[in-house]
């Protein structure tokens, strides 16, 4: 896709066509760097997002079954 810069004040800026921006994920906030002489821009990803997307609680459970409990261990009472 061809397109041309757009004089915004004293900078230049590009309109983004709307079916690029749902493609990309891209909303409010982008991360543009330079890499290998070329503009990369990026949608800001939420710190940590993602991390428990696999997340199994049964998993860790499973984890902890086959370890024994101390001979001097009681319940706890609160």
């Amino acid at each position: 896709m061809r397109t041309h810069l757009r004089k915004i004040g004293n900078s230049r800026g590009v309109l983004l066509p709307s079916a690029l921006l749902a493609e990309s994920g891209i909303t409010d906030e982008i991360e543009i760097r330079m890499e290998e002489g070329k503009l990369i821009i990026e949608p800001v990803q939420k710190p940590r997002e993602g991390w428990f997307d696999d997340y199994r609680a049964e998993e860790d459970l499973e984890a902890f079954e086959d370890i024994a409990l101390d001979e001097d261990t009681e319940e706890w009472e609160w």
